[in-house]
Parts: C-alpha cells; sequence; structure tokens
C-alpha cells in the first residue's frame, strides 16, 4: 500500500528523536508526533519545513501535496506544478532562453493553423511559467529576454482572444506593452502597437487603429522590422475605407518596401513575422474597399496562390473580400453564394469570431431591397449559427 505521510516521516528520521526533528524544522514535539500519527494533517509550510529538515528530495512535500488515494490526474497534475515551480527557482540558462525563444515562435507559427480554443490552452501555461521564472531575481540581461518572450507571448494571447471575440484581449495587449518596454525592446513594442491597431481596426475604431498604426511605424524607425511591414497595409486599409486613394497606395508601396527590407527568418507566415501572402491578403483588401476589383481580384489571387491550404482562416478572410468584389460589381447573389460557401467549407473549430465578424459585415453591406434573394437569405441564416469557442 502506498505509504502516509506520517508513516515516511517515521522513515525518515530513522533514528534522530522526535524533539531532534522538531529542532531541525523549527516546530512543536507535539506537531511532529501528531504529524506521524496522523492526528494532524500537513500543511504545505510545515511539509516543506520537515523535508528540508531530513533532505527528503522533496518526498514528504510530494506526499503532503497528493496523499495517497488522491487520483492519479489530480497527482500528476500536482507534481508537475512542483516541479515546475522547483525549476523556475534554479538558475535561468541562455540554453532554457533559447527554447522560450523556440517555444514562442512555435506558437507564432500554429496561429496560422491552430484552433483558436486549442492554442490559447498552452499560450496560458506557458505565460505562467514564464511568469514563475519572472517571480525570482535574475540577472538583468537575463530578465530583459524573459520580459521580451512575456511580451511577444502576450500579443499572442490578444491575438487569440482577439480571434475569440474575447474582449480581454484588450489587457493583453496593455500587458505586451509593459512587458516590452520593460524589456528595452524597441522591435517587440512596435510589433505589439502593429498587432493591436488590428483590433481596433476590426472594433471600428478606425482612427485609433490608424493611431497606432502610425506609432509601430515610428517606434521601427525605418529599420527592418515586422512591425513596419504589418503597421503600413492596416494603415493602407483604414485610409481605403475613408475613400483616400492616394494614401492608400503610398502606405502600400511602403508595406512593399518594408517587407523586402525584412530578414528571411521573419518572412514566415506567423503572427511574429510577415510575408507575400499576407500583403498580398491584405492589398487586395483594401482595394475592395475602394471598390477597385480588378486591382483586388489579382492581388486576391496571388494570396491564395501563396497561402498554404491548412491557412483556413485566412484564405477564408481572402475569400470573403471576393465576395465583397462581386457585390460591388451588381453580382450580389454571386457574392453571397461565395461567402455561404466559404464559410461551410470551414470546420466549425475553425469559425472564429472574426471569420463570422468579416461575413456579417458583408451581409448587412446587402441594400435591404436585395435581401430577399435566396442566395442572401441563406447567407443571412447561416449567420445566425453560434460561432466557434
Amino acid at each position: 500500500m502506498a505509504e502516509t505521510f506520517g508513516e515516511a516521516l517515521r522513515r525518515l528520521r530513522g533514528t534522530l528523536s522526535v524533539r531532534d526533528v522538531a529542532r531541525l524544522a523549527n516546530c512543536g514535539k507535539s506537531t511532529v508526533s501528531d504529524l506521524e500519527s496522523g492526528r494532524r494533517q500537513p500543511t504545505t509550510t510545515m511539509a516543506e519545513a520537515l523535508d528540508d529538515a531530513l533532505d527528503a528530495g522533496g518526498q514528504l512535500i510530494a506526499l503532503a501535496a497528493s496523499p495517497p488515494g488522491t487520483p492519479a490526474a489530480t497527482r500528476a497534475a500536482q507534481l508537475q506544478a512542483g516541479f515546475a515551480d522547483q525549476l523556475a527557482a534554479g538558475e535561468v540558462t541562455t540554453v532554457s532562453l533559447d527554447e522560450w525563444e523556440f517555444t514562442i515562435a512555435r506558437h507564432g507559427r500554429a496561429t496560422r493553423y491552430r484552433p483558436e480554443g486549442e492554442l490559447l490552452d498552452d499560450l496560458l501555461a506557458d505565460f505562467g511559467d514564464l511568469r514563475a521564472l519572472l517571480a525570482h531575481r535574475q540577472p538583468p540581461p537575463i530578465r530583459r529576454r524573459l520580459l521580451a518572450a512575456c511580451a511577444s507571448l502576450s500579443g499572442l494571447l490578444a491575438l487569440t482572444l482577439l480571434r475569440l471575440g474575447d474582449p480581454g484581449a484588450r489587457d493583453w495587449w496593455r500587458t505586451g506593452r509593459a512587458a516590452a518596454t520593460q524589456a528595452e525592446d524597441r522591435p517587440v513594442l512596435a510589433w505589439i502597437y502593429a498587432q493591436e491597431s488590428y483590433q481596433l481596426y476590426y472594433g471600428g475604431d478606425f482612427a485609433g487603429a490608424l493611431e497606432l498604426a502610425v506609432r509601430a511605424q515610428q517606434l521601427a524607425g525605418g529599420l527592418p522590422c515586422v512591425a513596419d511591414a504589418l503597421a503600413a497595409p492596416l494603415e493602407a486599409r483604414v485610409h481605403a475605407r475613408a475613400g483616400r486613394r492616394d494614401d492608400t497606395a503610398e502606405a502600400l508601396r511602403r508595406a512593399e518596401r518594408a517587407l523586402s527590407r525584412l530578414a528571411p527568418e521573419d518572412q514566415q507566415q506567423s503572427a511574429l513575422g510577415y510575408d507575400g501572402a499576407q500583403l498580398a491578403f491584405h492589398s487586395g483588401s483594401a482595394w475592395t474597399l475602394l471598390h477597385e476589383t480588378s486591382r483586388a481580384w489579382e492581388q486576391q489571387q496571388r494570396a491564395l496562390e501563396l497561402y498554404p491550404a491548412e491557412q483556413r482562416l485566412d484564405r477564408a478572410l481572402v475569400q470573403l473580400d471576393r465576395a465583397e468584389c462581386l457585390t460591388h460589381d451588381g453580382r450580389l447573389a454571386d457574392g453571397a453564394a461565395l461567402a455561404v460557401e466559404t464559410i461551410e467549407a470551414m470546420p466549425v473549430e475553425h469559425r472564429s469570431a472574426l471569420l463570422l465578424y468579416r461575413a456579417r459585415e458583408l451581409a448587412d453591406s446587402v441594400p435591404t431591397t436585395d435581401r430577399r434573394l435566396p442566395e442572401v437569405r441563406v447567407l443571412h441564416d447561416l449567420l445566425a449559427l453560434p460561432s466557434a469557442e
């Protein structure tokens, strides 16, 4: 049978007297006796003191956290959490920092193909581990790298929550900005501003979105930076909504220059990078807003050629832009039919709030007099379905 805390305590003290153990653990003799007999259950603090006094290597701490009879799944979670705490108290090495940065880069790529609900759990777990590391004193260079990692992870959390339609995304942008500022990492801070500008854009705050996009480019300072390439197309889309064609074209030219200057490792399909597929998507969206459907259609076709099949969300958003082009050209039934086809082809777990928001925006743009068209009615009926959690 599994050993109890009291039995383990008796075994570990060996030839030591109860008085000796009490003195070593800075507690009363009656406490040790009661724990050995089972009349008292150990607290976490007492288990840690006795474990340290008897050099038990964590045995008493583990038994206090998971007494015999605790379900296996619960014991596993408790042991894992305890081990993570012990690791966090140790020295942070360059190797572990490199591993954290690799993990965050992997999460950035995963935003392109993993369902948001799945990804969110992993992001939160990793943020908790990073926070535990920061709770201990670290040398300044290591602390700065940890803070920069936290800033990037906060941005990925905000982006994931945004796609889920969760207003808590705003709090994570704020956390990311604070961490990047403490890390004195301008590229990461600029990236957070650029990504946050998209939340304001999709929330209808176009002036705020433009302000943050400009701020991101200012922080980039003209240096090769993902934020520069990411923010300029958002600026173009804001100008396009307002009908400012020249400003739109100029912002897109800056986006092309910024993309051409990025290092190869930054030109990746990731929330942390930027590539030609994303630029084609954003350019197509801007030209769609200006009702220049021929130019928009060319960019959309290029985006669909560049995006791999597993990047479902971005490909679906491109298709919704194409549906909007059809409606601008007076082909309302065709546009509605394409929107329905796009949503129905998307697995339920990938039907994020962002996707359905964009589809509703398209449906609402159809004039009231044309909403009796069968295809438009089907689109409205489909959008009554809840989004994926």
